[in-house]
């Protein structure tokens, strides 16, 4: 009769026990709006800063009349601009893009919110070319310089933001004004041989050169010689010219 009532005790503590734990907790997911024209954060799959630190917006008014090849980067993989020629006529800026895909009907200069307010004539849609990709033509404010772009998906029916970055450093040198570019008579720099910090940018990351590089400046122009971290170079290529290893 005692183990009856000890088992009975105890049965009745592991009720109550149970019965008055916490209940557990359930993690809570944002889910997104289906019936919103621009897609929220949740449906991003992550968003690169294209932006690099100490760029100064350059705008068309340091450039010349003309087409030019240009690099662009985009904040977002699912983005992507493989092709892109530069026009700048009297100051002003327009692009052509080439994209890596088709899976975009229209782009506008500005966030998803603002493109989805704005009237259909103003969302800027693509031409076909010949192989089957899709290129957009847009206003470019600056270079180097983030500038936004809302792409509106085919399949998913919204607005996705974008931020797009035209490189200033792609451009070819006969793309600048003489006066945007610096030259030793710019500088006051006399025939002589200077130190300059240099920087390499871009590639895998493995090669470097040393900084700062020796600088010879004679009958005004100038000359770098620039010492890399690995013998495996036979050349390299700045501006489209060849220069052979020594």
């Amino acid at each position: 009769m005692r183990k009856k009532g000890i088992a009975l005790l105890l049965s009745l503590w592991l009720l109550l026990t149970v019965g008055c734990s916490q209940e557990p907790s359930v993690e809570a997911h944002s889910v997104p709006d289906e019936s919103s024209p621009v897609a929220s954060g949740s449906e991003f799959a992550g968003a690169a800063d294209v932006v690099e630190e100490g760029m100064e917006p350059i705008f068309g008014e340091n450039l010349k009349n003309g087409t030019y090849p240009i690099t662009v980067d985009s904040s977002s993989s699912m983005f992507r601009v493989v092709h892109c020629e530069l026009t700048v006529l009297n100051g002003e800026m327009t692009a052509e893009m080439t994209m890596g895909g088709t899976g975009y009907l229209w782009v506008f200069p500005g966030t998803g919110e603002e493109a989805a307010a704005a009237p259909e004539t103003d969302w800027i849609s693509y031409t076909q070319q010949a192989d089957g990709s899709h290129v957009f033509t847009v206003p470019v404010e600056a270079l180097d310089q983030g500038l936004p772009c809302a792409a509106f998906s085919k399949k998913k029916e919204k607005w996705y933001d974008r931020t797009l970055l035209f490189r200033a450093d792609s451009l070819p040198l006969d793309a600048w004004k003489e006066d945007a570019v610096a030259t030793p008579d710019s500088l006051g720099l006399e025939d002589g041989s200077y130190w300059v910090d240099v920087a390499l940018e871009g590639g895998s990351g493995r090669a470097s050169v040393d900084s700062p590089a020796k600088l010879t400046i004679r009958n005004g122009q100038a000359e770098a010689e620039l010492l890399w971290s690995s013998g495996n170079y036979d050349y390299m290529k700045v501006d489209g010219v060849q220069y052979n290893a020594e």
